[in-house]
């Protein structure tokens, strides 16, 4: 099957964007995209160099004085009108998604969430309040949140607008500066969104975006003296070197799956068999959410599994321009292989029931939907996280059995739990060992009012509304004695 369809963008940012200027990478070094619909290169987009990072964190510390002494009505000014100039480029930000990674126009909406939270975030710096306290005698004693500094964020490929903003607008709210490294793998949204931050009037320094390598850039703001907080989200390999970074050099804070879906005999089996395909179908199943390990109770086993062949199956693939596509390549190359070594793998110690073929396209890095039954449970298809269109069906007698299983992995993201017993339902809401647990509802099932993070090895710390800006502010006691008259 060819691609076909012709992007609408015809050019589009790749420079870095450093102390409000766009620049070319100072040794003039750059990386290739390959599409990963056809496998073409098509573009090449700015390495930043150590002298390059280094220059992005010098900007944002002599940008954070000056940022940080403005009222959180000022800096939200900002926010608004970048908020506004993001909602206007959802059709470029969908379209350079689909170029870069491979992610279906259809199905692209994180510029719209990106707009909402930089809308909550303009009005929430007022929320950073200290504390004041009467209980020592001879003292009135208070604390005060005061922003940390130069903030860092290193973004995952997968949606990276949505990490991009999420990550960004807390720490700027909070008063902080920020030096933002995008994936290589989806680099072309986050330069677009500085060619918006600089049409928005950000002072220069505020926000820095670099394109590039992890070892390279990623790895000088890991050890940077000057970046007091790092934020990370990606793989867990990655986390544990950006942590060991981080504690050899100023101890900076850092905060960083392979999600099980349980289905129980009184759970809606269409409900479930739609929602967890929908888990697997978004972004092609390169999410960490995505319910790559399903449990079914053997009583409904083979009807489960028979319905979710066939909606699995009929998953429109093709070109991620086109808006009737549902599933889109892979990311790029290095996926591809890495999910058909997976079912390689799996076809050692599970049972292939659907899929594992070639792809029908001729070119491009596509997978097609697969299933396996019976995966042995210690093994490597079972503990890892696959970020590919491959589920693991397997069945379970009891609560107990069930949760044993689900918790047996290093990983607790996401779990999610079908059945219409509530009380069984908070059994097993307190016994999964995850960050979120939904019930009668799966991933990509969030809400914005509540923590979103992980167990064990998907990370540490919080994010979302109601808990990022804490994050990016110090607390500092403040005792103050007060003299009799």
């Amino acid at each position: 099957m060819a691609i076909t369809q012709e992007p609408k963008v015809k050019s589009f940012e790749t420079r870095l964007f450093i102390n409000g200027k766009f620049v070319e990478a100072s040794d003039g070094g750059k990386f290739e995209l390959k599409s990963p619909a056809t496998g073409e290169k098509f573009v090449k987009v700015s390495e930043a160099t150590e002298d390059d990072t280094n220059a992005a964190v010098a900007a944002a510390k002599a940008a954070f004085p000056s940022w940080s002494e403005l009222s959180p009505a000022d800096r939200g000014a900002y926010f608004k009108k970048l908020a506004k100039l993001i909602r206007e480029s959802h059709d470029e930000l969908a379209e350079l998604e689909a170029l870069s990674m491979g992610r279906p126009v259809s199905a692209y909406f994180e510029s719209y969430v990106a707009a909402e939270s930089l809308d909550h975030y303009a009005e929430a710096g007022y929320d950073a309040l200290g504390t004041s306290s009467l209980n020592t005698p001879g003292f009135v004693n208070i604390t005060m949140r005061q922003p940390y500094g130069v903030v860092g964020a290193i973004i995952p490929w997968n949606v990276p607008v949505l990490f991009l903003i999420g990550k960004s607008a807390p720490a700027l709210i909070a008063g902080n500066t920020v030096v933002v490294k995008s994936s290589e793998k989806a680099p072309l949204t986050s330069a677009k969104i500085a060619t918006l931050i600089d049409k928005a009037g950000f002072p220069p320094g505020v926000i820095n975006i670099l394109s590039g390598h992890g070892h390279i850039s990623g790895n000088v703001m890991s050890h940077h003296m000057d970046i007091r907080v790092l934020s990370f989200t990606g793989s867990g390999r990655t986390g544990r070197i950006i942590q060991a970074a981080a504690a050899k050099s100023n101890l900076k804070n850092s905060s960083a799956a392979n999600p099980p879906a349980i289905i129980f005999p009184d759970a809606n089996i269409e409900k479930a068999v739609e929602q967890t395909k929908f888990s697997m179908q978004f972004n092609t199943g390169q999410v960490c959410m995505a319910n790559s390990r399903i449990y079914v109770h053997e009583s409904i086993a083979e009807k489960f599994i028979e319905s979710f062949k066939k909606s699995f199956a009929d998953l429109k693939s093709g070109d991620p321009l086109l808006p009737t596509t549902q599933q889109g390549p892979q990311a790029d190359e290095l996926q591809y292989k890495q999910v058909h070594a997976y079912i390689e793998e799996a076809k050692k110690v599970g049972k292939l029931a659907m899929g594992g073929e070639p792809s029908q396209h001729q070119n491009g890095f596509f997978v097609p939907p697969t299933v396996f039954l019976e995966t042995a449970e210690d093994t490597k298809p079972m503990k890892e996280e696959i970020f590919g269109p491959v589920v693991h069906i397997n069945t379970f007698r009891d609560e107990d059995e069930v949760v044993a299983k689900a918790n047996d992995t290093e990983y607790g993201l996401y779990a999610a739990v079908y059945t219409k017993d509530v009380s069984r339902a908070l059994r097993m809401a307190k016994k999964l060992d995850s960050g979120s647990v939904g019930v009668n509802c799966t991933s990509p099932t969030g809400a914005k009012d509540m923590p979103f993070g992980g167990y064990k090895a998907s990370g540490t710390g919080r994010e979302g509304w109601t808990v990022s800006i804490n994050n990016y502010l110090e607390t500092k006691s403040v005792l103050i004695s007060v003299d009799d008259e």
